[in-house]
């Protein structure tokens, strides 16, 4: 943000604690499933998992470690287990975001929709991020970042 030598800079805010989360896949082809739900929960990852699954029929997903209560619930462990047929899990190990692809999404959208952009009502933000997710292509070599997980396995 510019502003002239001794002006204090004013930012507007709504003022807002309302919360939306993002789920998001891209495949080795480029293909990519981006979906926004109220809350992260159990409920809206095994909702998730289902729409994977009717998009890519089979699948090896490759996920962070979310916190415990989320992705590793006792549900989601069954849900797992009952379409282990057609999906397996994979997990980064802790405190490595580098290796994620998903999270370069989440970096470009973040500079793409937050930066200098106000949002009066809760609501338009929630239309920006459905838009901008539905439309952004995002151009990343998957296999790039699963090689350096493996490159740090060794």
């Amino acid at each position: 943000m510019w502003t002239p030598e001794g002006k204090r800079p004013i930012v507007i805010t709504t003022g807002s604690h309302k919360k939306t989360c993002v789920f998001g896949t891209i495949t080795l082809d480029g293909r990519q499933l981006f979906r926004q739900y109220d809350t992260f929960d159990q409920y809206s990852f095994i909702s998730y998992l289902g729409e994977l699954k009717a998009k890519f029929h089979k699948l090896i997903l490759f996920l962070d470690r979310a916190p415990p209560q989320h992705c590793h619930s006792k549900i989601v462990k069954e849900y797992f287990e009952k379409n282990n047929d057609v999906m397996t899990a994979e997990y980064f190990p802790k405190g490595s975001s580098e290796l994620s692809a998903i999270e370069e999404c989440w970096r470009q959208g973040k500079d793409d929709l937050l930066a200098s952009k106000y949002y009066p009502r809760f609501t338009n933000l929630k239309a920006a991020i459905t838009n901008y997710y539905r439309t952004k292509r995002f151009n990343l070599n998957i296999v790039k970042y699963l090689l350096r997980e493996s490159a740090n396995l060794c």
